[in-house]
């Protein structure tokens, strides 16, 4: 009797109770926001209405925005390699000398050997790739902190870029690639007017609106999952409200552009890499294993995964994407020199922090490592057209870095004492 009591009470429930149906959050949180995820745009919105007021929507303007994007282009397309490699525990110091290194290259292949511009960039992103595997080997499979491999690869890769140009520059480059670089995209369908806002390039508003499309699509496409694991999600109004502002970020923008010189190519390209390496890090495995690497590297050993087949090739990846920030900017001065990518590896691991990865690794996200560059390209830009020192500009981005980096801490400390 007493065996038979205890073993009802153990046992399952009983096979006509339903689990509990999905749930949205609560009323209360309503006009709350994860803090972590969504502080960054917060910040990125205020930083942008603090510099359009004391620029006087200077800022704003279509010729600005498209300065803005084109200008910090390759700092972008670094900080989403950067973003993996910090997520995963790890750090590069030598992206920018690579850099400049891969530029020599492309140049050095285009320019003085007349090796045809295709051939030429997939080779200079093989020689990133390349740099990135040797790199990646030290750190993954001979145990050597990526601090110390990389710091002697920023040394390296700089003495290698003086041996290759000689201590001069190289160019002009070919037009295609200069047009990767600053160029625009034709205005394919015309223009179609705005009202008070002139004419804009219908081909450009039309993929604004695709995008935006596919934004929506893919936000409601993982509300409906996170339903169907029965996990909460926020109020549908609130849900529409975020898809709605962000929809009308997209189309402000693509707007602006639409009525200068359409849509910069290296903007397009940016857009390709963000959604590919969003895709990578939010729905495919080898996502998922840098994460758990950088969240817990003992789990991440004991569940199987392989750590050293990661981390060498998110440090491949990095190369390739140093490889085609060196390329860009190469293009975008129209010549590869010796002091190219000065500081890019400091501008790119601050974009990452300030864009909400953790210091100990295991959080972050490529759309919040970008907003983090366009953080560091609004408050150079804003503060220039201000008329603000070159000093003052950098006391700014470092204040700027220690605070995000502040909040990061701040944020684990007072989740950890809501866990106790």
């Amino acid at each position: 009797m007493s065996s038979s009591t205890s073993s009802t009470a153990a046992g399952p429930a009983p096979t006509g109770q339903e689990p509990p149906p999905p749930r949205e959050a609560g009323k209360s949180s309503w006009l709350s926001f994860n803090v972590r995820q969504s502080g960054i745009y917060v910040a990125f919105a205020l930083i942008v209405v603090l510099f359009a007021f004391l620029t006087k929507g200077a800022l704003l303007q279509p010729q600005n925005i498209s300065n803005i994007i084109v200008q910090n282009s390759y700092i972008l397309i670094l900080a989403i390699g950067m973003i993996l490699i910090i997520i995963a525990g790890h750090i590069d110091l030598s992206v920018g000398s690579v850099v400049a290194v891969t530029g020599a290259i492309a140049a050095v292949l285009m320019v003085n050997y007349g090796v045809p511009w295709p051939v030429a960039l997939v080779i200079t992103l093989v020689a990133g790739g390349l740099i990135g595997a040797w790199q990646g080997f030290w750190i993954a499979y001979y145990g050597i902190p990526a601090f110390i491999v990389t710091l002697a690869g920023m040394l390296l890769f700089r003495a290698l870029t003086l041996t290759v140009l000689g201590n001069q520059g190289i160019g002009p480059f070919p037009d295609a690639v200069r047009t990767l670089s600053n160029g625009f995209t034709d205005s394919y369908l015309g223009n179609i007017g705005l009202g008070p806002l002139g004419g804009a390039d219908l081909f450009s508003l039309l993929l604004g609106l695709i995008a935006v499309a596919g934004m929506a699509a893919s936000q409601w496409r993982s509300r409906m999952a996170r339903l169907g694991y029965r996990q909460s999600v926020d109020p549908l109004p609130i849900f529409l409200l975020r898809i709605a502002a962000a929809a009308a970020v997209i189309l402000a923008v693509v707007v602006q552009l639409a009525r200068f010189k359409n849509l910069p190519w290296v903007l397009i390209l940016l857009a390709a890499l963000v959604l590919g390496y969003s895709l990578v890090t939010n729905r495919a495995v080898f996502g998922r294993r840098i994460y758990a690497i950088g969240g817990n590297l003992q789990a991440a050993l004991l569940s199987g995964i392989k750590v050293k087949s990661v981390v060498f090739w998110i440090f491949v990846n990095m190369g390739v994407l140093s490889a085609l920030a060196g390329i860009i900017f190469a293009g975008r001065l129209n010549q590869a020199g010796p002091t190219a990518g000065n500081s890019f590896e400091l501008d790119a691991i601050a974009a990452a922090f300030i864009g909400g990865a953790a210091v100990q690794g295991g959080v972050g996200k490529v759309v919040g490592a970008v907003t983090g560059g366009l953080i560091m390209g609004v408050i150079n830009n804003g503060m220039s057209l201000v008329g603000a020192p070159s000093e003052r500009v950098m006391l700014v981005k470092g204040a700027v870095l220690l605070a995000a980096v502040a909040f990061d801490v701040w944020t684990k400390r007072r989740a950890a004492a809501g866990t106790r």
